[in-house]
């Protein structure tokens, strides 16, 4: 079994930072991908940040500037440093991954269960 958890969400006021932790456990042989979404109430899930196992990211425009993504791959760990938040940066934020496990061939996609951040102006 493989699961991801996320941390570290939770209530910050507009400009505020927070730290998203996701880590990855159980039966993994290696982790490809990594990437953060989130779903706001009434709307799609959307990405928010990726990253390629040798360390490319990728970002929305809306958080460009503002987050990073980053990732230990020693920890199968992801991390989101979000700074400048925005009340529009409400959501629930979701880890996702690409990985291989040892005892099944190909490559699977999981998700977290998400972690929900709320920003008040």
């Amino acid at each position: 079994q493989v699961q991801l958890v996320e941390s570290g969400g939770g209530l910050v006021q507009a400009g505020g930072s927070l730290r998203l932790a996701c880590a990855a456990s159980g039966s993994i042989f290696s982790i490809n991908a990594m990437g953060w979404y989130r779903q706001a109430p009434g709307k799609q899930r959307e990405l928010v940040a990726h990253i390629t196992r040798a360390g490319s990211t990728n970002y929305a425009d809306s958080v460009k500037g503002r987050f990073t993504i980053s990732r230990d791959n020693a920890k199968n760990t992801v991390y989101l440093q979000m700074s400048s938040l925005k009340p529009e940066d409400t959501a629930v934020y979701y880890c996702n991954a690409d990985l291989l496990r040892f005892e099944v061939p190909g490559i699977y996609n999981y998700w977290g269960q998400g972690t929900q951040v709320t920003v008040s102006s």
